[in-house]
């Protein structure tokens, strides 16, 4: 007030310098993985920082997270949506350079209705894998591609969509400890497998 004073400043005109980190950044970086992950919440997006080596804790990414307008996703039935991204994914050059995976659906002649991890590879258009169940989670997924792992090198990055066996805690783990990148994109041009043996229609 005294130093106001003397100055002949306005006590509502002065402000004392701010001494908090830039975090421009880091606010940049968690919109981006909001924007491409829109079903992580501020916990999944915390553990990504991390691997990435940002120092931030759990308050301060919630803090910045509810800043850019993102809220704590609640889960609710609604109609099916388009991923975020669009276009193709990169075209690959080599085998076992880009694989993409997808589930598709019949049912037994009962009725039972049972799903297939169909996976490819987008050089060759190889039938990398295919795992069969009438409950397929995302830890199912990941033993899978874990078992396909043995055969061969894996990718670089695999093609996804956003369904929650893709989106789910187990299957980011093992991407992130086998070092593969998960492409959240549109995957509306998954291509047939070759299927030794098969005479294609």
């Amino acid at each position: 007030m005294r130093a106001c004073g003397l100055g002949g400043i306005s006590r509502a005109g002065w402000y004392r310098k701010s001494r908090a980190k830039d975090q421009s950044a880091l606010r940049m970086r968690i919109r981006e993985i909001a924007q491409s992950r829109p079903r992580f919440g501020y916990l999944r997006i915390h553990l990504m920082l991390n691997r990435e080596g940002w120092a931030v804790n759990r308050k301060g990414v919630h803090r910045l997270y509810r800043l850019e307008g993102f809220q704590v996703r609640m889960r609710v039935r609604r109609r099916k949506r388009l991923s975020l991204h669009h276009g193709p994914a990169p075209s690959p050059i080599a085998l076992n350079e880009r694989w993409s995976m997808d589930f598709v659906h019949d049912q037994l002649a009962d009725g039972r209705a049972f799903r297939v991890l169909t996976v490819i590879d987008n050089w060759s258009r190889e039938s990398v894998l295919l795992e069969a169940g009438f409950r397929l989670t995302g830890q199912s997924v990941a033993e899978a591609l874990r078992r396909a792992g043995f055969e061969r090198p894996l990718p670089r990055a695999i093609t996804v969509n956003h369904g929650t066996e893709f989106t789910s805690r187990a299957l980011d783990q093992w991407a992130w400890e086998n070092g593969v990148a998960l492409d959240f994109m549109t995957c509306l041009g998954f291509v047939e497998p070759f299927i030794p043996g098969r005479r294609r229609g």
